[in-house]
């Protein structure tokens, strides 16, 4: 995954000044709130909002759904027009239905509610990583994206389940207005054609990704199955472990230390750039598939750190690997918007094939196991992609 570029050609690149690159990093956080903190926000609304855990697995479920919507949509606008005026769009949008949970309490009030939000969350994810894969090192660009991930997460898991309903959903208000002012350093259009040009030209050869259209839509199709894996697993981990009789405090702390093992899969996805792109994006849906799958015979809390702390290594060691291969088949940043639509899509079809295993009584045990076999599924499409790029960019790339 290398990616050597022309000095000049990325010192003239307005993506890759820092504070462009940082502002959409901590936007596409914020898009990803509810992504990273579904565990604790499944629990807080059946024990602080009286939801059932059918009924959670819907709601997060429409917010993921919501999520895919607006990442299609910004994929759509994001080359058009000033992608300024979608953020603050959509921020219109995210503030008014967060409010509006705060004062709204019936299932489909919440469940249309949090639609709207996820809705609005996708835009900003839309943007912010149309943004990163306009720099000249997309694979920098995500990794650090990546690595936030890891810090926001933990700290999602550890303050929320201080907090009531409304705290949370303040917490989500407050990060919306944070985006008002982090939008100014994004560039508000992407790069004209001779600049895409320019950064063409001035890329290595060896990763200037000319392949089939069909291959980064396989792509795309394998993210979707990877997160809806992500979708079940991560929904009901926490309520699956508390109906297997763990305690509520041994949970908690192992939810938040968890997270902090994704910027372990960052610090090897960096040292397994010697093996390829694809072998170590095999090696970890593979990975990842057992981390689910052995919670079949049941957990216990040797089983549920193991799982758990696998689960979120592998998380981010694996989207590594998904985002660079994306970022080099576009550089428009048309293909990098959808990439939060399929996250979405996989989120949300992830819980309610989850919510569905569990209202016809099959148990959160199967429910890993279907988790699992997602992840596979991911495998077999990439294992195809793998033999097929090799027609078209050199061995060493697709070993």
């Amino acid at each position: 995954m290398s990616n050597n570029v022309d000095a000049g050609a990325a010192k003239s690149n307005p993506f890759d000044r820092w504070s462009c690159l940082l502002a959409a990093v901590a936007i596409a956080l914020i898009g990803y709130n509810v992504t990273v903190s579904v565990p604790v926000l499944s629990t807080a609304l059946v024990a602080k909002a009286g939801f059932s855990e059918v009924e959670v697995g819907r709601i997060w479920g429409a917010d993921m759904g919501g999520l895919a919507i607006g990442a299609v949509l910004s994929a759509f606008f994001v080359s058009r027009i000033n992608r300024w005026h979608i953020i603050y769009s959509a921020l219109v949008l995210y503030l008014g239905a967060n409010i509006l949970c705060m004062v709204l309490g019936t299932y489909q009030e919440i469940l249309i509610l949090r639609l709207f939000s996820g809705i609005a969350s996708g835009l900003f994810c839309g943007v912010a990583a149309a943004t990163l894969s306009g720099a000249t090192n997309p694979v920098f660009a995500f990794n650090l994206e990546l690595f936030g991930f890891a810090f926001s997460t933990a700290a999602a898991l550890h303050f929320l389940p201080q907090l009531s309903m409304n705290g949370i959903y303040i917490v989500f208000i407050i990060l919306g207005v944070l985006i008002a002012g982090l939008v100014l350093f994004i560039p508000k259009h992407p790069l004209n054609e001779k600049e895409l040009n320019d950064l063409e030209m001035a890329t290595e050869k060896a990763v200037n990704w000319k392949v089939p259209k069909i291959l980064p839509v396989m792509c795309l199709s394998a993210i979707c199955l990877y997160y809806i894996n992500i979708g079940g697993y991560y929904t009901y981990i926490e309520l699956a472990a508390l109906s297997d009789g763990l305690a509520q405090s041994f949970i908690t702390p192992v939810l938040t230390w968890s997270s902090i093992f994704a910027i372990i899969g960052c610090v090897l996805a960096h040292f397994a750039n010697r093996y390829g792109l694809f072998k170590p994006l095999y090696f970890g849906l593979l990975a990842m598939a057992a981390s689910a799958i052995m919670l079949y015979a049941g957990i216990s809390e040797t089983t549920l750190v193991i799982s758990l702390f696998a689960f979120m290594t592998l998380w981010t060691f694996i989207d590594i690997y998904q985002a660079a291969m994306i970022a080099h088949m576009d550089r428009s940043g048309m293909l990098a918007a959808l990439v939060p639509a399929v996250i979405g899509f996989g989120q949300f079809l992830g819980p309610n094939v989850a919510a569905s295993m569990l209202e016809f009584g099959m148990g959160y045990h199967m429910m890993f196991v279907v988790c699992g076999s997602m992840a596979m599924g991911a495998f077999l499409i990439y294992l195809f992609v793998g033999l097929n790029i090799r027609k078209h960019l050199n061995v060493a790339v697709a070993e």
